[in-house]
């Protein structure tokens, strides 16, 4: 499965996926929105609500500019066999190219 997913290619898939907000906490603070239905998980905690996770969905998960977090979330839910990819550039990226948020 390919690791990551555009902003564009993403909108028009936003209700048949599972969105993870992997965030770092203090990220997730600093910032007052969120994509539509996301669900935040603490990137540092990820061995505890990993298996929470649903595995029949594909999981767009995003970080702040899609860098170290996003690959590493990735890379241990792939590991784990489940169908994740980040969003190229994260939610900045996301917001840039004119994807809707909501309030968190």
């Amino acid at each position: 499965m390919e690791r990551t997913i555009t902003p564009d290619a993403l909108k028009a898939k936003l209700d048949e996926l599972y969105i993870l907000d992997a965030r770092r906490p203090s990220d997730l603070a600093a910032s007052s929105e969120k994509l539509p239905g996301a669900q935040w998980q603490d990137p540092e905690k990820i061995t505890e609500w990993l298996p929470q996770l649903p595995k029949d969905k594909d999981i767009v998960l995003y970080c702040v500019r899609g860098g170290s977090v996003s690959n590493g979330v990735v890379d241990a839910l792939q590991a784990q066999g489940f169908k994740a990819r980040f969003i190229e550039g994260g939610i900045e990226g996301w917001k840039a190219a004119g994807g809707q948020t909501q309030s968190k």
